[in-house]
């Protein structure tokens, strides 16, 4: 099964690129990263333009960086790698040239040469094989499905057919306007996302993110269960900026991972807590990573507002995993780190403690309502400024070029992923799927909100098995957001609905890319690192119920009604986890465990029937509970 698993999202090796083919592609890359920086800051560039030249840049990059297969050559390109290199040069420079015709030529009405037909056609082979170099099955297989649907689906009968549509027209639509491969998904990975990925990539690279590490440590290393505080606050910090699940687990996971198992957590559970934390570190302000960012271009909702609202949710997320840490740390008997192995707090904020500046600046002006592009390049020159303060962290030339470069790189694959959601979503227009699909969830709902609600999180779920978290959300919006959008939930709510799904798919089994990463690290089965991951953030599957039922959470609405919201939803999830664990500084019976979850259920569900029903299952709980009847205790903070 796990060998099955691991072929479904079998991706290409990354290279490590020496000698001077490396120095040439880091060179290309960093050269790629400051004409995103001048492209978006300084020079307005047609927007057509700037996508193809990046799209051509970024493929040749790819296909440099990344080998054809799991088992292919980590040391240097093969011919066919060469040969996609060039094509992809190729056809960047045809479109460049042919920019100003294709501006001015009306879609569908004017013909297409034949130039253009097989320059678009190479460029659709090219987006394809990145898709599956970097993504995997999941998405190669949904776009190619896409594909064949838009050509031949008007075969179909019923609802399903539409009118034919020629390849040339395909074409047309996919390739020479802003609907289809240079959408929105890819409009938001030259910007938004690559300005975000590269402010934190400066702060990792000038030791901000050895300092939040640090910090964790100095903070919860000698509580009970230290290490995988230290993961959950890591992580976190570490994951709103990478805004991958995957990436951070390997990153942050590498270090923590081993601690745990050293200090007595086992293999499953060790991995388990790392992708939940890591999971969870795309859903936390300011950043949220890159699929916020689409949600506010495709939504017009500001990302301002996205975070904010994003803040209570996130929060909600990460006491879950805290308390559940803390409370099966307590059952297994597990001790925190010694004083010698844990940083003073003291030190460690005087050593690191500037850093923090470059988030209160990215929060601050997004509170005073900047753009993302001004506000990511502002809190970079913040960390530049910031490393210089100490000669241990002061970032010269090579080390900021380097850091551009790498930005670079890490963005292959997220531009390969949203060129392929582009690609879906233009199929998706032209044949009017996303109504018919939207027809048939309300034909299975009826009138109910919640099955509705339900189908929407299951579908997103399905969607994200095996492929990035932005695609997974673009896909869930365009196919189930009119649907929710039509059960009178508000723009905001329905969106931040998908987007919660579309990130947990990172670590829902079958298809748990997050587990998966963490499984090479921590030496146990994926699919049982992914159960454990759910368990300890099972109240990230129901929050989002809450929210769409009652604006509060998401601090919408009256001061009254949220801080009702929140304190209850604070109290649910404390409830929640103690249910999950069965633990309460001993053991519980089967009865009060089900009190306690159902309570946590009804706090988290924002009306007050629900409290006081919630309030009497405590109080029987605790009266069926002995040594809680006996004891006063803390629920742990």
């Amino acid at each position: 099964m796990n060998q099955f698993f691991t072929i479904l999202i079998g991706t290409g090796a990354k290279r490590h690129l020496t000698g001077k083919l490396g120095t040439a592609v880091h060179g290309c890359a960093a050269l790629v990263a400051l004409a995103v920086i001048y492209t978006t800051t300084i020079k307005y560039v047609d927007l057509y333009v700037m996508m193809v030249v990046f799209l051509s840049a970024m493929l040749a990059l790819l296909f440099l960086s990344v080998s054809a297969g799991p088992k292919g050559r980590e040391d240097r390109p093969s011919i066919l790698d060469w040969i996609l290199v060039v094509a992809s040069i190729v056809v960047g420079i045809y479109f460049f040239i042919e920019s100003g015709r294709i501006a001015e030529r009306i879609t569908l009405l004017y013909p297409l040469e034949i130039s253009d037909l097989l320059a678009a056609s190479v460029l659709l082979a090219l987006t394809i094989e990145a898709t599956r170099r970097t993504v995997g099955f999941g998405l190669t297989s949904v776009v190619l499905v896409f594909v064949v649907y838009n050509l031949l689906g008007h075969s179909l009968p019923g609802a399903l057919g539409f009118r034919e549509v020629s390849y040339n027209h395909f074409l047309d639509i996919m390739m020479f306007t802003s609907d289809g491969l240079f959408g929105v998904p890819l409009r938001v990975a030259a910007t938004y996302a690559f300005l975000f990925v590269m402010f934190g990539t400066f702060l990792a690279k000038a030791g901000g993110a050895e300092f939040f590490y640090n910090l964790a440590s100095a903070l919860a290393g000698r509580r009970t269960g230290g290490p995988a505080k230290i993961s959950v606050i890591s992580s976190g910090l570490y994951g709103t900026m990478s805004g991958s699940p995957t990436s951070d687990v390997v990153t942050t996971g590498s270090v923590t991972i081993p601690i745990m198992q050293r200090l007595g957590y086992s293999k499953p559970l060790s991995g388990s807590v790392e992708v939940a934390a890591s999971t969870g570190g795309s859903l936390l302000p300011p950043v949220m990573g890159s699929a916020a960012f689409i949600m506010a271009e495709y939504t017009g909702i500001a990302y301002r507002d996205i975070a904010i609202a994003g803040i209570v949710p996130a929060l909600l997320y990460f006491l879950c995993v805290y308390a559940q840490v803390h409370l099966r740390s307590q059952k297994l008997g597990l001790k925190g780190l010694s004083r010698d192995e844990t940083p003073a707090l003291p030190d460690t904020l005087r050593n690191g403690g500037l850093f923090i500046l470059p988030l209160v600046a990215l929060s601050g002006a997004l509170v005073m309502g900047y753009s993302p592009t001004f506000v990511a390049v502002i809190a970079t020159g913040v960390v530049l400024l910031v490393a210089t303060v100490r000669r241990s962290t002061r970032m010269g030339p090579k080390a900021i070029w380097d850091a551009l470069a790498v930005t670079t790189l890490r963005m292959v694959s997220v531009v390969a992923a949203c060129a392929a959601a582009g690609l879906v979503i233009g199929g998706i227009s032209m044949t009017g799927l996303g109504g018919k699909f939207a027809d048939l969830v309300y034909l299975m709902a009826g009138d109910s909100a919640f099955i509705a609600l339900f189908i929407s999180a299951l579908l997103a779920i399905i969607l994200g098995m095996g492929m990035p978290t932005p695609s997974a959300f673009i896909l869930g919006a365009v196919l189930v957001g009119p649907t929710l959008l039509e059960m009178d939930f508000s723009l905001l709510q329905s969106n931040m609905f998908i987007l919660y799904f579309a990130v947990l798919s990172a670590m829902t089994p079958p298809v748990a890319v997050a587990a998966f990463a963490a499984s090479a690290i921590a030496e146990a089965r994926p699919l049982e690192i992914a159960v454990g991951a759910v368990k300890l953030a099972i109240t990230a599957f129901i929050v989002p119920f809450a929210f769409v039922y009652g604006e509060g959470l998401l601090l919408v609405g009256s001061w009254m009604d949220i801080t009702v919201s929140c304190i209850s939803a604070i109290i649910g999830v404390l409830l929640l986890s103690i249910a999950a664990e069965g633990f309460w500084r001993e053991k519980l019976t089967r009865y009060p465990r089900i009190g306690f979850g159902l309570a946590g259920l009804l706090f988290i569900m924002p009306s007050w029937w629900a409290v006081g029903i919630a309030s009497i299952c405590v109080v029987l709980s605790v009266i069926a509970t002995p040594h809680l009847r006996i004891h006063k205790y803390n629920i742990p903070a």
